[in-house]
């Protein structure tokens, strides 16, 4: 199977155009590869629920904001849970448990090395011995899963998709002619719940309808955050999937942004990278501010001189009981079985 990080999405992805058509062999290709592998696989189950948030489309949906609040809800239900990650441009390849005041972001991956700052996170790049080993080593009542939809080595009792409202689908192709890592009729079947993060441009709801329980959700920053970072100038930058979602996100906000610049997801900054935008910023009077995701990547002694942004997923009342509910009965059907 393809990985795909510190990959930057073509612009071509957003209509149906030559560029696409002639790539529609790979994306065949890309198809039957996913397919062989399903056939092969045997999955683990593990004797924990496990609960995977993933999506159908490459680059940032938001999967890593949603795992983060329910490990939070689970927290507050009594529940340990242990989140399960790839660690994408991570190094480490045997599972491991993330330490933050030992591992690094070229170790285990800016994602898991993030969420490690709030909750126990374990990298696998093979899922099935990530399951087995928080069985042998942590007093876990759930495994939570960042990612591996398509993975089949791990058998997942609940399967959440996370869709970037404003992008949808893009031009509903398959990579590498488009985002797509399945098609949508093939994920519907297998999707006890979906979230469209953000408004939803493309009417992807409609698509969806009569199929998952669809959630509506916002990527949101501290009030007291923005409120602390007004009354000056900002150069924003930022290496995650979808970049343009965080430089509106903080215009939104009301922060003075003077200049933005995206890099490729997971991008790893260097010293030229930093130094340049660091000129820039202060040829504009301006600082530097990005994504906690990226913030995590930079150099030890860069960090001092960036800010960064932290976001939470904001579920309506009705939508996080929907999620709890969820979640909880697959906790107690575990249980029983």
């Amino acid at each position: 199977m393809i990985h795909l990080t510190m990959f930057s999405a073509p612009s071509f992805w957003n209509s149906t155009n030559l560029s696409a058509v002639l790539l529609l062999p790979l994306s065949g290709l890309y198809l039957l590869l996913g397919k062989l592998r399903n056939l092969s696989a045997t999955p683990y189950h593990s004797k924990l629920p496990v609960i995977c948030v993933g999506n159908i489309t490459v680059g940032g949906t938001g999967k890593t904001p949603l795992v983060d609040k329910i490990a939070t809800l689970l927290a507050e239900q009594g529940y340990h849970s242990v989140i399960l990650s790839r660690g994408y441009g991570g190094s480490v390849k045997k599972p491991t448990g993330v330490d933050p005041s030992l591992h690094d972001s070229a170790a285990v991956g800016d994602e898991a090395l993030m969420l490690s700052q709030s909750h126990q996170v374990v990298v696998a790049r093979d899922r099935a011995a990530g399951a087995v080993f928080i069985e042998r080593n942590y007093q876990a009542d759930v495994i939570l899963m960042d990612d591996g939809m398509q993975n089949p080595g791990l058998f997942k009792d609940i399967i959440l998709g996370v869709f970037d409202g404003q992008r949808g689908l893009q031009n509903g192709l398959i990579f590498p002619a488009g985002p797509l890592r399945q098609t949508l009729q093939s994920a519907l079947p297998v999707l006890d719940m979906l979230l469209i993060n953000g408004e939803d441009a493309t009417e992807l709801g409609k698509k969806c309808a009569g199929s998952a329980s669809i959630l509506r959700g916002e990527l949101e920053p501290s009030h007291l955050q923005m409120q602390a970072l007004k009354d000056t100038k900002w150069l924003a930058f930022a290496g995650i999937g979808n970049p343009n979602r965080f430089f509106t996100m903080i215009e939104r906000q009301g922060l003075e942004l003077v200049s933005s610049t995206a890099f490729a997801d997971h991008h790893p900054f260097s010293e030229a990278d930093l130094t340049q935008l660091q000129a820039d910023a202060s040829h504009r009077g301006a600082e530097l501010v990005t994504t906690l995701k990226d913030w995590i990547r930079l150099p030890a002694e860069w960090r001092e001189r960036v800010h960064a942004i932290s976001v939470s997923l904001t579920l309506s009342e009705k939508d996080t009981g929907a999620l709890e509910r969820l979640i909880l009965s697959a906790i107690t059907n575990k249980q029983k079985s």
